[in-house]
């Protein structure tokens, strides 16, 4: 909890000192980015890690691994190493246990893990608290959108304090990463790709969590993020990069009669700024109800004509100096 706060903190600060600049540094889409480190991770990022209490480079020694890994451990796949996983899922990274490859460093792309198997459960999942999955390629077992009988997830993170960053991860049918199970989780420097199964294909999925979802690179998903909207719901995007290439709309809150619940709940709150939108074909924000507390989205560009092409919402949603269309209009 003390390195999310800490990490959650440095982020503040760095929209406090850009604030503190005046009007004549105001900024649009994901172009600034505060952060430091790239859009979508990889070359350049600088909190990599290169060295493990264990090192794995077979199936074998990852699974004993992660069997045997304890709190502050980081079990390390080396660059060039490439795992075949098929035939397993959930497998558990035990609480404060960093699982990394090396993607970025010296021009590793990253340990591959892949699997051919679809499967409804997850490849990894989160075991507990203060969980980080960082640096590695994550390949599934399928790329197209159509709807086939079997689904498949990369990751799931269920545990406060946890973070997913550095990685690519793809060809997950149904969810690249799932977040849910309450506290907060970091999704941030990832490039997350080919997510499209029709009726699902989410890049993100959040539900029952305070999801702080940044400087991702999104392409090739059918949602790059969407939430189920239930109370307790609650998600941040910015410095995001989402491409051309979405076969629906790019960020969403599910609202009641999605649910099914007989309310129009769409979360508690959502917080959607300087992101960039490439696709003017397809709304860029989906709100398909009323967040209880709050949607706040401002600074983004958008590639559509209007804030009203490029989004929808119900209630409680403040829309404010966003630009629009390929000469960036701004809009009040």
């Amino acid at each position: 909890m003390i390195a999310c706060r800490r990490w959650l903190s440095a982020l503040a600060m760095a929209l406090c000192c850009l604030a503190a600049r005046g009007a004549e540094t105001e900024t649009f889409g994901c172009e600034a980015n505060p952060t430091g480190d790239p859009i979508g991770g990889g070359p350049g990022y600088r909190d990599i890690r290169t060295r493990g209490d264990i090192t794995v480079r077979t199936a074998e020694e990852l699974l004993a691994a992660l069997r045997q890994a304890t709190d502050g451990q980081v079990i390390l796949i080396p660059d060039g190493v490439e795992i075949d996983l098929t035939g397993q899922s959930n497998l558990t990274v035990p609480t404060g246990v960093t699982l990394a490859g090396t993607r970025g460093h010296e021009g590793s792309l990253g340990a591959r893990l892949f699997t051919s198997l679809r499967t409804t459960s997850p490849l990894l999942r989160s075991g507990g608290d203060r969980v980080r999955i960082t640096g590695l390629r994550l390949e599934g077992p399928y790329a197209g959108p159509e709807r086939i009988g079997t689904m498949s997830r990369a990751i799931s993170i269920s545990h406060h304090d946890s973070a997913v960053d550095n990685c690519e991860i793809y060809n997950w049918n149904c969810v690249g990463i799932g977040v849910g199970g309450g506290g907060d989780v970091r999704i941030h420097h990832n490039h997350i790709h080919h997510c499209q199964l029709s009726g699902f294909g989410y890049g993100v999925s959040t539900g029952g969590s305070n999801c702080f979802i940044i400087a991702n690179r999104f392409d090739w998903c059918r949602h790059a993020i969407a939430s189920s909207g239930s109370p307790g719901d609650a998600y941040e995007a910015a410095w995001n990069w989402f491409g051309p290439n979405a076969t629906s709309h790019h960020a969403d809150m599910h609202g009641g009669r999605d649910r099914g619940d007989g309310t129009d709940i769409a979360g508690d709150w959502i917080h959607i700024h300087h992101n960039t939108f490439m696709d003017p074909q397809r709304r860029a924000i989906g709100i398909r109800g009323t967040p209880s507390q709050w949607a706040r989205i401002h600074h983004n560009r958008f590639a559509h004509a209007s804030t009203k092409d490029a989004l929808f919402s119900g209630g409680n949603t403040h829309i404010s100096r966003n630009l629009c269309g390929p000469d960036g209009t701004l809009e009040e």
